[in-house]
């Protein structure tokens, strides 16, 4: 039997049905992240849920999210059970981390090992860690994408491989991962920070792709979910940084200033915002599921922490209710969460606006669990 939860009739924006014992001024709605979990869980075994893959990572972090809430183990195991087919019982893990995107399942490496005390899962995120010390960088200190794309910052990368820094350091006592993943953050942002509240996806140091058309070869749109990583991954790493640290005012800028621009462009008819942000009114654009959470977590954590003020807090509620208008259980008694784009590369206006939309994609998955998990805690 599904977990439920009361809020207020009409609340979640989803089909409710009033039991006979219900008061007329609440309903009884899903638990929508247990709902979404135990759904993902029938639906893939860890075997099958696929390879050491960002998306999966995302995911399965927030799968973790629910299990400290819920205590379900399991949630947990299922977890361990996926991460186990990647590093044997010595800690060995087969992968080149080469990219920023095969960085981010990294980040359920100490977890585990603080979970079970197995130094398997320390040994595998120390090779992470040390992949960093030679990973090619712009002559600014960011991270490049991919060692195959020479100078190019994508902000998709700030979430794959900071916060993992960030949280390694916070774990093991390093301080340099605080220094290297908010030195990271401030070049990438820098680099990407548009006048509007919002980021440019891409930059080229030589602007020699097509792509880097924009003032100072950055790329020229604002597609949503590239600068929804970057909200999450400074809201992330604002929870492990030492108050002291030198970067940490640049830190809540960030935020502060993504914030400004969430509020301007979220679409007052939905609560959402647009696959291309600020062309809301431009045709062919339409909302967006996992930079709308992504957005939502961002806000609805920032007032939380104080770094902004009360009076977003709004902003998230409206988020949060437009996402859950694109959650509901099917037929067979599953979710489906609607309208979540694929894996997206820079480009032009019509290559944003035509890319693929899917139903329960990974990238949704995960920041919906995010996202309910904050909104779960701080109503």
């Amino acid at each position: 039997m599904p977990t439920r939860r009361s809020v207020l009739l009409g609340g979640a924006g989803a089909a409710l049905s009033l039991p006979a014992t219900a008061s007329p001024a609440s309903a009884i709605v899903p638990d929508w992240s247990v709902e979404l979990v135990d759904s993902t869980m029938a639906r893939f075994t860890p075997a099958t849920l696929g390879g050491w893959d960002y998306t999966r990572g995302l995911y399965l972090y927030g799968q973790y999210l629910v299990y400290k809430r819920t205590g379900n183990q399991a949630y947990f195991n299922y977890m361990k059970a996926w991460v186990d087919r990647f590093v044997d019982g010595n800690g060995n893990i087969n992968n080149s981390f080469n990219n920023l995107d095969a960085m981010r399942p990294g980040v359920l490496l100490p977890i585990l090992h603080a979970e079970t005390g197995q130094q398997r899962y320390k040994t595998a995120a120390d090779k992470i860690r040390n992949r960093f010390n030679t990973y090619p960088r712009t002559q600014d200190g960011g991270m490049i994408h991919n060692t195959g794309f020479v100078g190019q910052l994508w902000a998709d990368g700030v979430y794959m491989a900071q916060p993992f820094i960030a949280n390694y350091a916070k774990q093991y006592n390093q301080t340099y991962g605080f220094d290297e993943s908010t030195r990271n953050m401030v070049t990438y942002f820098n680099r990407l920070r548009a006048s509007n509240g919002l980021m440019f996806h891409a930059y080229d140091a030589d602007g020699s792709s097509g792509w880097a058309t924009g003032a100072d070869r950055a790329s020229d749109f604002h597609w949503a979910r590239a600068i929804g990583w970057v909200a999450m991954a400074a809201i992330d790493i604002l929870e492990v940084l030492p108050a002291n640290h030198v970067r940490r005012q640049a830190m809540i800028d960030i935020v502060r200033h993504l914030a400004g621009g969430f509020q301007r462009f979220q679409d007052p008819a939905s609560g959402r915002w647009f696959q291309v942000v600020d062309r809301g009114t431009t045709s062919g654009n339409w909302t967006e599921t996992s930079a709308s959470a992504m957005f939502t977590y961002m806000i609805s954590r920032a007032v939380e922490r104080g770094y902004i003020d009360a009076s977003f807090k709004p902003v998230a509620d409206r988020g949060y209710q437009g996402v859950l208008q694109r959650i509901s259980l099917g037929g067979d008694g599953r979710t489906n969460l609607r309208e979540i784009v694929v894996g997206t590369s820079p480009g032009d206006l019509n290559y944003y606006f035509n890319r693929p939309r899917q139903t329960n994609d990974f990238h949704g998955l995960g920041a919906f669990l995010i996202m309910s998990e904050q909104l779960t805690r701080v109503p």
